[in-house]
């Protein structure tokens, strides 16, 4: 996705080459304008302490991490670096989300319907719920309260992630379904994060950037 969008991908860490954020280093980043953070829970914080101290714009696509949010968020400001996160960097997934607050405006204004959260995902997956769900969660809060649904999490074969928004009454039933068919979306959102996130300082949340204009 990088190369077709006219981007040179000029180094790669993982396991074998940066362990406890060793690889990331002034001379291995020589020259990068951005760093894109998929790993794991574990990892992640070591790996946006370096960026952040190294003045490396990043997009952060792991979640897991957000008890720590705030420590992340004023390292950032701190240093006057730029750090742009996500539970999921689908463009779809986004548009989804901006829907589900509006529905969720919508229905909290009628007790009838019950609201509920169901994500599926591959069983290597190794949070649940997901952090898209707590994201979906999260849109569902500023209108439902209490009442904000849990998260029911399924993790099974090679589902690459489904994530349903249902609304139940004793009449009817209202669903809003993001069924991602691959990885692609996924990693087509995250290039286009670090194009956005290239030039600024500051710390983001997808969406903020996605949707500025």
């Amino acid at each position: 996705i990088a190369a077709s969008r006219g981007h040179s991908v000029v180094a790669r860490f993982d396991i074998d080459n940066n362990i406890d954020a060793s690889g990331l280093t002034a001379e291995n980043l020589a020259g990068v304008d951005v760093a894109i953070e998929f790993s794991v829970p574990e990892t992640v914080i070591p790996n946006l302490r370096r960026l952040i101290e190294l003045q490396v714009p990043t997009v952060v696509g792991t979640t897991g991490w957000y008890d720590r949010i705030d420590e992340i968020r004023t390292l950032v400001q701190a240093k006057n670096a730029a750090l742009v996160y996500g539970a999921n960097f689908s463009i779809g997934m986004n548009l989804f989300l901006r829907l589900i607050s509006q529905a969720a405006e919508l229905f909290a204004r009628y007790p009838e319907y019950d609201p509920f959260l169901i994500e599926q995902h591959h069983r290597f997956k190794k949070d649940a719920p997901s952090g898209t769900a707590l994201a979906i969660a999260g849109r569902m809060r500023a209108a439902y309260g209490e009442r904000t649904p849990n998260a029911v999490s399924v993790r099974a074969g090679h589902i690459p992630g489904i994530h349903e928004v249902g609304f139940d009454s004793e009449a009817d039933t209202v669903t809003l379904t993001h069924n991602a068919r691959n990885r692609e979306g996924f990693a087509a959102g995250a290039v286009v994060a670090a194009e956005l996130i290239r030039d600024k300082k500051g710390f983001y949340e997808f969406p903020e950037l996605l949707f500025s204009e």
